[in-house]
């Protein structure tokens, strides 16, 4: 007898749902539940699993290193960490930017990854310029994690009102709006954060004059460009860096989601300006950076990094951009397409498919066996594993423009 494909009222906490759809295993792009149901995953658990599933070569190496080392703690080094941070270290720098990395701090999640790039900004801030220079600058849509100083910066009121007041002198200025930013950001600010896509926000893409003039007010006032690549970064966009794509120059980038094929790890790019100034006890975490991890992340960088696989990502991107485009043409509805490289998505241009709609039309296309996600209000949401076939981009594509035609 099969078990039930979901389970009701799980012993989790309520804010995950009241029914979970439970997965028992995957192979290449596809999940299967616990009732042996077979569903195509073009969401890659949120941009996670880049290189899909069931990787034998990634689990040997994970098998190998727990035989030899688990854990240490960040009070010693372990060999996995040195060599991944070394290759981050020597990848080229984004947009040509000013600023080289000479230091990676590792940590868990992409919150995390953030938060460690606040609490150095406004050390930077506060050792060169004194008390009182510690503002924060995000943008609208934007989403940069759930932790305290990570959603001071995320702009969804949905997220932030329960746990308010948050971090002082944290502001939310308008995504691309070069005289709004021009009005505020002075030598009084730390940092701005922004991402290249914004994944969670609406796929929106930072246009080349506002890069430009982030690049240049951040200079002028020696204010630390944050760029938040968590989502974007290790070729979800067609490129190592996303930032490179759209001009930014950012003094730290921060990484997590693909970095080591499913496992928590995450990372901060440091500049010279920035490590100069760290003490022992400014910062740490006890399970970042482990050797476990690293070592998956380090085989996982060497398939990313390749610059054929970003040409094959770039090829993709644009060949699941053109059904998607074919698919809106078709049905006679206009709307936008967003995103870059292997995250794309699509709004409609009617109030009449809205978040609800959306939302629709995930619980059907997960019925017919596809996963995918949403973005923003109303903005349906594609990243399937980087490692995704033509053919399986054509299935689930045909499958998503099934669903929607139903829901006309």
């Amino acid at each position: 007898m099969k078990a039930d494909a979901t389970v009701k009222n799980p012993p989790l906490p309520k804010q995950y749902g009241e029914e979970l759809l439970v997965f028992d295993f995957g192979e290449g792009c596809y999940l299967f539940d616990r009732s042996g149901k077979q569903y195509l995953d073009m969401g890659s658990g949120i941009a996670v699993n880049a290189l899909g599933y069931g990787r034998s070569d990634l689990a040997d190496i994970a098998a190998a290193q727990m035989r030899r080392l688990i854990h240490v703690s960040n009070l010693f080094a372990t060999e996995p960490e040195l060599e991944l941070a070394g290759k981050i270290i020597a990848a080229a720098v984004p947009g040509g930017s000013h600023s080289s990395f000479e230091a990676v701090h590792f940590g868990n999640s992409g919150s995390e990854a953030n938060e460690t790039a606040i609490k150095y900004a406004r050390l930077y801030a506060r050792t060169k310029r004194g008390a009182g220079h510690h503002r924060l600058i995000a943008f609208s849509n934007s989403f940069h994690g759930r932790t305290m100083g990570s959603l001071s910066l995320t702009a969804n009121p949905a997220y932030r009102e329960p746990f308010e007041p948050l971090i002082p002198g944290s502001e939310i200025l308008p995504f691309n709006d070069v005289s709004a930013l021009e009005k505020s950001l002075d030598g009084n600010v730390a940092a701005v954060m922004i991402e290249p896509v914004q994944g969670e926000g609406g796929l929106n893409i930072v246009s080349r004059n506002f890069a430009k003039a982030l690049n240049n007010l951040c200079r002028k006032y020696d204010v630390l460009l944050i760029a938040d690549e968590v989502q974007t970064g290790l070729g979800r966009c067609g490129s190592l860096f996303a930032s490179g794509i759209v001009g930014l120059e950012p003094d730290m980038i921060t990484l997590a989601k693909p970095m080591a094929g499913g496992l928590p790890l995450s990372a901060v790019l440091v500049p010279e300006k920035v490590n100069d100034l760290l003490k022992p006890g400014h910062h740490a975490t006890t399970f970042g950076g482990g050797p476990v991890t690293t070592a998956v992340a380090s085989a996982v960088w060497d398939i990313l990094s390749k610059p054929e696989f970003m040409a094959e990502t770039r090829r993709k991107g644009e060949f699941l951009e053109s059904l998607l485009a074919s698919g809106m043409k078709e049905m006679g509805i206009k709307g936008d397409l967003l995103g870059a490289g292997l995250l794309r998505g699509f709004r409609f241009h009617s109030d009449k498919y809205d978040g609800i709609w959306c939302s629709r039309i995930i619980g059907e296309a997960r019925n017919e066996g596809l996963i995918i996600l949403k973005t923003g209000a109303d903005v349906l949401r594609l990243a399937p594993p980087l490692v995704i076939s033509d053919k399986e981009i054509k299935e689930g594509v045909n499958l998503l423009f099934k669903v929607i035609k139903n829901n006309l």
